[in-house]
C-alpha cells in the first residue's frame, strides 16, 4: 500500500505540472498553426538524448539534458528564422522537414552502436514509471519559471498569436524565445515521457479547449480539467489493468479528445440547438 501511494503521489503531481504549461503553450500552437513544431522539437530533444547515450551520457544526467538542449536549441532557431518567402510553402513544410530529419539522424546514431533500436523505442515510449521526486520537483522548479517568463511578456506573445505576422516589433526575436520556451519544456519531458506522449501533452488538451472556447482563461481551464481527468484515468487504467503506462495516457488523452469531438457534433447540430 505504502509503495502504491508513493507512486501514484509522484505521478499525480507530474501529470499537474505538465498539463498546466503544456496546455497553455498548446493553446498558441494550435491558435498559430504551428501543430508540428513542437513535435520537430520533441524528435530534436530525442537526437540529442540518443546522441548522448551513443558516447555513454546518461539521458537524465546535466551533461545528457545539455546536448538535448543543444539540438532543441538549433532546431528553435531554424524554427524561428527559416521562414520561406514564397507563400505556395508554408512555414508548417519547414516544421516538418525538422521533424523528418531529426527522426532519421535519431535511427542513423542508434543504428551505430549496442542497443541503439530499444533505445529509439525509449524515446518514443518514455520511462514514466521510473521517475523520482528529484526529477519531478527539477521540472516543477523550471515549469514554474518558464510560466513566469510567459507570463510577464504575455502580451506579446497573445498578439503573436491573435494578430499574425507583423504584431510585435522584432517578431523573430520573440518567436524565437517561444520556441525556445517549447525547447525547454521538450528537453525536460522527453526522457520521462517520451516524444509521442509528450505531443499529446501538449496537443490534446489544448485542442479540445479550441474546440468549445476562443477565451484563454476558459480555454485554460478546460484545458487543464480535461487533460488532468484524461491523464488521471490513464494513470488507474495502466495500474490496475496491467498495460504500458506511456501509451496508456496517449490513449487516455485520445479517447478524450474523440469524445469531445461527438459532444461538439452534438452542440452544433440543428436537433442539439
Amino acid at each position: 500500500m505504502i509503495d502504491l501511494l508513493k507512486f501514484m503521489s509522484i505521478q499525480i503531481v507530474l501529470l499537474i505540472v505538465v498539463t498546466s504549461v503544456h496546455t497553455y503553450l498548446g493553446l498558441h500552437v494550435i491558435r498559430r498553426g504551428i501543430v508540428f513544431s513542437d513535435l520537430a522539437l520533441d524528435q530534436l530533444a530525442a537526437f540529442g538524448m540518443i546522441v548522448g547515450l551513443g558516447l555513454g551520457i546518461q539521458a537524465s544526467s546535466p551533461l545528457g539534458y545539455a546536448i538535448s538542449f543543444i539540438a532543441v536549441l538549433i532546431g528553435s532557431f531554424l524554427l524561428a528564422y527559416v521562414k520561406p518567402r514564397n507563400p505556395n510553402i508554408p512555414h508548417e513544410a519547414v516544421i516538418g522537414i525538422i521533424y523528418c530529419l531529426a527522426l532519421v539522424a535519431s535511427v542513423m546514431v542508434a543504428d551505430k552502436f549496442s542497443g541503439g533500436a530499444a533505445y529509439v523505442t525509449q524515446t518514443l515510449a518514455g520511462t514514466m514509471l521510473w521517475v523520482n521526486w528529484t526529477l519531478v520537483g527539477i521540472t516543477t522548479v523550471a515549469y514554474a519559471l518558464l510560466s513566469l517568463f510567459h507570463y510577464k511578456y504575455r502580451r506579446k506573445f497573445m498578439d503573436m498569436t491573435e494578430k499574425g505576422p507583423g504584431a510585435v516589433k522584432n517578431e523573430n526575436r520573440w518567436d524565437l524565445y517561444f520556441f525556445i520556451s517549447l525547447g525547454v519544456v521538450t528537453v525536460l519531458i522527453v526522457p520521462i515521457a517520451g516524444v509521442l506522449l509528450a505531443y499529446a501533452f501538449l496537443m490534446i488538451p489544448a485542442a479540445i479547449a479550441t474546440l468549445f472556447t476562443k477565451n484563454w482563461g476558459k480555454a485554460l481551464k478546460l484545458g487543464w480539467a480535461v487533460g488532468i481527468g484524461a491523464s488521471m484515468s490513464g494513470l488507474c487504467a495502466s495500474y490496475f489493468l496491467n498495460l504500458p503506462y506511456g501509451p496508456t495516457l496517449v490513449l487516455a488523452l485520445g479517447l478524450a479528445f474523440m469524445l469531445a469531438l461527438v459532444i461538439r457534433m452534438i452542440k452544433t447540430s440543428p436537433a442539439g440547438n
